[in-house]
């Protein structure tokens, strides 16, 4: 990865994104979600956005400005230099709602009594073994685990204890197979009492080709 580290920036949908190169690079098709989750939030019940694995912050910042609702939003991400940049592109956008970023570990960053009308979630999705595939991404950026879902399943898990009841949350997921597999874990009827993901299932998906897959999830 090249170490010239001045900033960029990005024109993502109507927004204007700043990032470096210790950032995932916005990908144009992942404006895809945030049109699909601005979607969701007209018929979404009271309550904040949350985005998780945030970056610097253009799904759920792009989400919310064309929804054009006053809602909160919620920004998590384990990077300090991409919660950096998710605020100062807060700033720039400058939605109706208040922008909070956290600079957090997904299973510290909220409070038990938190609930979101609509989660956003966008975890690394390549495999360990194939991250050298993409030289110019950060590698903590996009390495989730050996089959590419370990951070993903984090996200389903907070998903689980904190979404709202008729909320939404839309997964930014690798491959079709990825999505398939988290399908018919989430559908298996084996899955304990004590799994906060047991109640979760998915209802939909949009598949944009070898760019990636999105996946709706809603209480059952």
């Amino acid at each position: 990865m090249t170490t010239d580290l001045s900033p960029r920036t990005a024109v993502f949908g109507r927004l204007r994104i700043d990032y470096d190169p210790r950032v995932l690079r916005p990908r144009a098709w992942t404006a895809a979600q945030s049109v699909w989750a601005a979607e969701l939030l007209h018929d979404a019940p009271p309550g904040p956005v949350l985005e998780l694995c945030a970056g610097a912050g253009q799904i759920g910042l792009l989400a919310i400005a064309l929804a054009g609702c006053g809602r909160d939003l919620v920004l998590v991400d384990r990077d300090d230099a991409a919660c950096g940049f998710a605020r100062v592109n807060a700033e720039r956008a400058r939605p109706a709602g208040a922008v909070d970023v956290r600079f957090s570990p997904l299973e510290t960053a909220l409070a038990p009594h938190e609930r979101f009308a609509l989660v956003i979630a966008d975890p690394p999705w390549v495999p360990t073994a194939s991250i050298g595939r993409f030289p110019e991404d950060p590698a903590t950026a996009i390495d989730g685990g050996p089959d590419g879902l370990q951070v993903a399943w984090s996200c389903i898990d907070v998903i689980a204890r904190h979404l709202l009841p008729g909320g939404s949350a839309v997964v930014q997921l690798g491959t079709p197979a990825q999505l398939d597999r988290v399908a018919q874990r989430l559908a298996r009827p084996a899955r304990g009492a004590g799994d906060p993901a047991a109640a979760l299932r998915v209802v939909a998906q949009r598949s944009y080709g070898d760019r990636g897959v999105l996946a709706l999830l809603r209480h059952a």
